[in-house]
């Protein structure tokens, strides 16, 4: 038992993080890691996710989940900075783990960051699909086969049920191009992220700015919706469980932290990069799920693209123009959170190999490109069979369980560190410890508490896995347990 809970040296990781024998490239700067947060951020949440907690849970109050779920983020962001200044490697949340709670521990939210990052993207992909479809027949005229659009499964009142559908093929195919150019290299992919995140933010501005004018004050009237008697359904109880859904909106700041060792200057660089972007995209989902609220009653907003179906119903023909625009932002959007989050999954993998916790193959860099790439095409190829057949409410509310869980033992990991290794240089330190750590794990822990039991029961489920694949492989492969 003593076994499970050995930690990794500090000093060990701090080697591990000067050292450039990982054969990955550092050329990633402060702003785009900034870029990078905000590509990972913004996307399903923004545009799918706010009609569907607005509808059925928080009402126009879902502004307020966001504030609650931002809270819940920035304090988690602001230990992951701690960890981050002072521990600028690869491996995240399961890294900053290794070096405070042990080994154990450290494989749970490595297996965990699964459901963060490859389950995220498949999310994501899903819902890139549901707009891709729309725009190419509204704006090319071209009707694509829904039998191929669209997952054979889907997933209602708590139960799988078969649909009429195959595959959704659009999904595939754009995970299939994003992991074919995070194999070719970081700067290439970088660069594609810069430009989708341009212009998605200079749409959302525009269409808070136009959306504004054709706000109704009575659609905010109740501005919390009285209760309906059910736990979750409207009122304040409905703000907190509309929080644990659209918490979904915020994940992906920390797949900031995977590409340390990728980073000119990691120790002040990714601080900027995760705080920064989540500041900037909570005081956008604010503004964008008011001005949403506003034009139309929230009870009509429980559809596949609520914010082009609210300038629709507000403006008419009047913002036609801006419906394109709007499409064009989504699909860059969901791109760019399927890419950050592509490439973040096979940094953790990289980490864990590294560690002996998997197999050595998975620890590979391409000689040319310097990159993952086994573990990209691995990671890519799952996201793809899981985009394709699974639904998104689903792969939603799992990942959002999974990215709580991450969260809590980052907070809690930072508190045990200052206990630990009070003297350990620290270039960031989180305020008011323990106040902000506690507080970030207490709100990720209350989101948890209204999401569906049956999330919880799966996500037990895939824990369990995780921890027999532990002890066949991990435990007897762990480089702690070679001699020194």
């Amino acid at each position: 038992m003593k076994n499970l809970f050995r930690t990794k040296s500090i000093e060990q990781l701090t080697r591990e993080a000067q050292d450039g024998s990982t054969g990955l490239k550092r050329v990633l700067t402060r702003m785009n890691l900034i870029a990078l947060g905000i590509g990972a951020v913004i996307g399903t949440g923004i545009f799918v996710l706010t009609g569907h907690a607005a509808a059925d849970f928080a009402g126009p109050a879902v502004a307020l989940s966001y504030v609650l779920s931002g809270l819940g983020c920035l304090f988690a962001g602001l230990c992951y900075a701690e960890y981050s200044s002072a521990l600028p490697i690869s491996g995240s949340a399961y890294t900053y783990t290794y070096a405070t709670l042990g080994e154990f521990m450290a494989w749970i939210i490595g297996w965990d960051l699964i459901l963060e990052y490859l389950f995220a993207a498949s999310t994501v992909a899903v819902g890139w699909s549901k707009h891709f479809i729309p725009f190419m027949k509204d704006f090319f005229g071209i009707q694509l086969p829904e039998h191929f659009c669209r997952a054979p499964l889907d997933y209602v009142d708590g139960k799988m049920i078969a649909t009429e559908n195959f595959i959704n093929v659009p999904a595939i195919l754009l995970i299939w191009v994003i992991t074919a150019l995070l194999v070719v290299g970081i700067k290439e992919s970088v660069r594609f992220n810069n430009v989708m995140v341009a212009i998605k933010v200079v749409i959302i501005l525009v269409v808070i700015a136009l959306g504004w004018g054709y706000v109704n004050p009575d659609n905010l009237t109740p501005f919390i919706p009285e209760n309906t008697g059910e736990l979750g359904k409207f009122g304040w109880s409905g703000i907190l469980k509309g929080a644990g859904v659209i918490f979904f909106a915020y994940i992906g700041f920390d797949a900031v932290s995977t590409a340390a060792q990728e980073t000119k200057n990691p120790q002040k660089d990714l601080i900027w990069g995760m705080i920064g972007s989540l500041v900037i995209c909570g005081i956008l989902f604010v503004a964008m799920s008011v001005v949403l609220c506003g034009m139309v009653d929230y009870r009509e907003l429980r559809v596949d693209a609520p914010v082009v179906y609210a300038l629709e119903k507000a403006a008419g023909d009047g913002l036609k123009w801006l419906r394109m625009a709007v499409e064009l932002a989504v699909l860059a959007g969901l791109s760019s959170v399927i890419l950050v989050l592509l490439m973040g999954q096979p940094r953790i993998f990289l980490s864990m190999a590294k560690d002996g916790l998997l197999p050595p193959v998975f620890a590979k860099v391409h000689p040319k490109f310097r990159t993952p790439y086994i573990t990209t095409i691995m990671t890519g190829l799952l996201c793809s069979v899981m985009a394709g057949f699974l639904p998104l409410n689903l792969l939603g509310e799992l990942v959002s369980i999974g990215t709580l869980l991450a969260f809590t033992v980052v907070c809690i990991g930072v508190v045990v560190l200052r206990k630990t290794r009070p003297d350990m240089p620290r270039p960031f330190r989180t305020p008011l410890v323990p106040l902000i750590p506690i507080l970030g794990a207490l709100i990720c822990v209350a989101q948890t508490v209204l999401l569906p039991s049956d999330t919880w029961l799966r996500l037990i489920i895939w824990m369990a896995l995780g921890v027999v694949v532990y002890f066949l492989y991990g435990r007897k492969h762990s480089h702690l347990n070679a001699p020194e």
